[in-house]
Order: structure tokens, then C-alpha cells, then sequence
């Protein structure tokens, strides 16, 4: 009898670690873990095909902000407090999938695609791209 309960409980510790070691390994593989994701960084390379999908799909979502005094949409400038960033949407995303970790913003004209770590413009892509 003791030697069936030991036997059940092992076979019941072995299930559980295995569940968690399951679960562990899905988390690892997901695309939503962090760890995973691609990193922003402060220069992006978009094809021209890929420039005009951003164009289209961003332009149906938000109208042309104004640009704040002094400001001009270039790589590398830093994007002001008074511009409203936002996140790259999953459908967007997902046909390109370079611009997953970035925000933009629709600003006189143009697409900003913008670093959330540092603020930094990384691409401007123009309505005619």
C-alpha cells in the first residue's frame, strides 16, 4: 500500500513539472514575451513597398497632426512632448514586421516612425512613397 501511494504521488509531482516545463517552453515561444520582441533601435531601413503599406494603413487611422513650432520631421531629431505617439498597429505590424517595437505619428504630411525608448525619429515617410 505505501509502496502504491509513493508511486501516485511521484506519477503526480512528474505531471505537475512537466505542465509547468509545458507552460514554461509556450511562454518562451510566444510572440507577445518581451524577451522575444525585436528591439527598437534608432535607424530603420523600410523598402518602398513596405513605406507605402505603413503610409496607407496609418493614414485611414489618424489625421495629420501640426508640427510645433521649430520643428522639423527628420531621422534623428527628437520628436517634441507636444506630438502624440502611438503604437504601431498589430495589423500593420504583422505585414511589417520591422516596425513592430516603434510608434508614430502622422505630423504636416508625413509618417514619423519614432524610437519609444529615446524619441528619435528613425524614419519619415512621405504621403507619396
Amino acid at each position: 500500500m505505501k509502496l502504491r501511494l509513493t508511486a501516485v504521488a511521484t506519477a503526480a509531482l512528474l505531471a505537475s513539472g512537466m505542465g509547468m516545463a509545458y507552460a514554461a517552453s509556450n511562454q518562451a515561444m510566444s510572440n507577445t514575451s518581451p524577451a522575444m520582441q525585436p528591439m527598437a533601435k534608432d535607424s530603420l531601413s523600410l523598402t518602398r513597398s513596405q513605406q507605402r503599406t505603413a503610409w496607407n494603413d496609418i493614414k485611414k487611422l489618424h489625421t495629420s497632426q501640426a508640427a510645433p513650432s521649430g520643428f522639423t520631421a527628420s531621422a534623428g531629431t527628437t520628436v517634441p512632448n507636444e506630438i502624440s505617439l502611438k503604437s504601431v498597429p498589430r495589423n500593420l505590424a504583422s505585414r511589417v514586421s520591422a516596425l513592430r517595437p516603434y510608434d508614430y505619428a502622422l505630423v504636416q504630411g508625413k509618417l514619423l516612425i519614432v524610437n519609444p525608448g529615446d524619441k528619435k525619429v528613425v524614419d519619415v515617410i512621405n504621403r507619396h512613397a
